[in-house]
């Protein structure tokens, strides 16, 4: 039977994160996703499951335990929310570079600064292009739901595994901190130690008989070693660009224009589609689900037949920019943002796009 609980979207996470065999939880309290922590802490998995769970001094402690564990070839996640992620971008960077598998959660909030504790997606250029030193990327999940916060807990490692890669939820305050119905997955046990070993014989865990040791490290002190890990690094990423789309269409085929929003603004470009369509404008919504990769061909494929998009973002314009370059001139792309934690409505949003576009 389907355990069906009520709970916040970080909530879900926490307990995602338990039912999913995660070996270790390292974190720092910052609004708005301290639930996370909270619930984990509340849970006490280390009885039940034996998962770690440790708040860590600080931010960068946090993401270098993290790095440690995943250098294990443990499952291992961290969460936190904007300027704490600008904390670990280093040892995100690192993990990056040794081609370790892990989960990060970011709920974000307004900056730049300390900003505000109120919803944001204005972490778009800092998550997807990488944030942190160096030609590297994350693979990123966009929650539009609660249910989607704990399932893509699950995907997330699943991916970072499959590409010894490290994956990041990429939710905005909102979702982080609305309540929904989420159907919990069952529990997966943790990976044994002769698991962790057998599947992952690049950890320091995993030493094979013919060395003393395995080394992570993302330190190349030639030149040409460091262009090969990038090169090497680079092909990754194109495989993942190729295998891993993941997004939402609805009413695109017929549309004339194309809402393209990512998270709880998705959701409220739904209703505005809806209203649009019942004035007789016919109008479509692209949710990329995985905002690295970007959906790019399936926008360019739109682009042949519509006569516009429109870019909805809690931001001054970030995601607007990979919209424009999949585009490539073909059509207008028009952008509507909002910041300091202020949230469009509906009606907002189709007013902008029948003004953007003269309908």
């Amino acid at each position: 039977m389907e355990e069906i609980k009520l709970m916040k979207g970080n909530e879900a996470i926490a307990h995602a994160a338990i039912r999913c065999g995660t070996d270790g939880y390292f974190g720092y309290p910052i609004t708005p996703q301290s639930e996370i922590m909270e619930t984990l802490m509340a849970e006490e998995p280390w009885k039940t499951t034996g998962m770690v769970v440790l708040q860590a001094e600080s931010e960068v402690a946090a993401i270098n335990m993290v790095y440690g564990g995943a250098g294990c070839g443990k499952k291992v996640m961290t969460s936190s929310s904007s300027p704490g992620i600008s904390l670990k971008q280093e040892g995100i960077s690192y993990i990056a570079g040794a081609e370790l598998p892990c989960l990060i959660v970011n709920v974000v909030r307004g900056g730049p600064g300390l900003g505000t504790i109120q919803p944001s997606q204005a972490d778009y250029f800092q998550t997807v292009k990488g944030g942190g030193h160096g030609d590297y990327r994350l693979i990123t999940l966009a929650p539009a739901s609660v249910q989607e916060m704990a399932d893509f807990v699950e995907l997330g490692f699943e991916l970072a595994f499959k590409y010894n890669n490290p994956a990041m939820i990429l939710s905005d305050g909102i979702i982080g901190q609305m309540m929904e119905k989420v159907v919990l997955p069952p529990f997966k046990p943790r990976r044994t130690d002769d698991e962790v070993r057998a599947q992952c014989p690049w950890g320091t865990m995993g030493k094979p008989a013919s060395r003393e040791r395995n080394i992570i490290t993302s330190l190349a002190l030639e030149a040409d070693v460091m262009e090969a890990t990038n090169l090497r690094l680079q092909k990754k990423y194109a495989e993942i660009t190729e295998n891993e789309v993941r997004f939402e269409a609805v009413n695109c085929d017929d549309a004339d224009y194309i809402f393209v929003a990512f998270g709880s603004v998705a959701r409220l470009c739904g209703n505005a589609m809806e209203a649009a369509r019942e004035q007789g404008i016919k109008v479509g919504v692209l949710r990329p689900i995985t905002l690295f990769p970007f959906p790019t061909k399936e926008i360019e494929r739109l682009a042949q037949r519509v006569k516009g998009f429109m870019s909805v973002e809690l931001s001054a314009g970030q995601m607007v920019e990979d919209v424009r370059l999949a585009v490539n001139g073909k059509v207008p792309v028009e952008f509507h943002g909002r910041m300091g934690g202020n949230v469009p409505s509906a009606e907002e949003i189709l007013e902008a796009l029948k003004g953007k576009f003269k309908i």
